[in-house]
Parts: C-alpha cells; sequence; structure tokens
C-alpha cells in the first residue's frame, strides 16, 4: 500500500474527503518526525512505538574492495510494533496457512 492508497482507505473508513485525508496523514507524519528528530519517543498505543537509536561504531568491510572499515556511530529512526498489531499480523499469517 503506498500513500495514496493509505488516503483513498483512510478517507473511506473516517468518512471525509480525500483531501482531508491526506492533510491529516502528512501532519501525523510530519509531527512523528519532528518528534522522534528531537530525542522524544512517540507511542500509540495497540499500534506502536517510534524512537530513535544510536547504534555504535562498529567494524565493517567494503563490498567492493573487501577492505576492512569503521563504520561511524549514528542514530537512526526504529519501529517497534504493538501487541495488537503484532497479533493482527500474526492471526492473518495463521489464517493463511489453515488455508
Amino acid at each position: 500500500m503506498n500513500k495514496e492508497q493509505l488516503v483513498q482507505e483512510t478517507a473511506y473508513k473516517a468518512g471525509v474527503t480525500k483531501k482531508q485525508a491526506d492533510a491529516i496523514i502528512s501532519a501525523i507524519c510530519e509531527c512523528i518526525m519532528e518528534a522522534v528528530a528531537s530525542g522524544d519517543k512517540v507511542t500509540l498505543v495497540g499500534f506502536g512505538s517510534f524512537e530513535a537509536r544510536h547504534r555504535k561504531e562498529r567494524e565493517g568491510r567494503n563490498p567492493s574492495t573487501r577492505e576492512p572499515m569503521t563504520i561511524p556511530a549514528t542514530t537512526v529512526p526504529a519501529f517497534s510494533a504493538g501487541k495488537a498489531f503484532k497479533e493482527m499480523v500474526a492471526d492473518k499469517d495463521a489464517d493463511e496457512d489453515a488455508a
């Protein structure tokens, strides 16, 4: 599902126009990105949590030359699915296996 499809589905389920749904989805994404970038954790109960995680400096290899190199420390965005989200995906997977 891409953003356009998400907007269409959201508009249908919320009973709003596609333009309104697009504005809401864009605003939510922007708020989450700004909060995580400033070091906050965003938790949507049942859905999941967005947070910044620090990766330590580590050793790696240049894929083309196979030479060892140091990969610098960095901060990356991370998402952890909530219990309800995990259960819905697991139930869907179980339904497909049974069919």
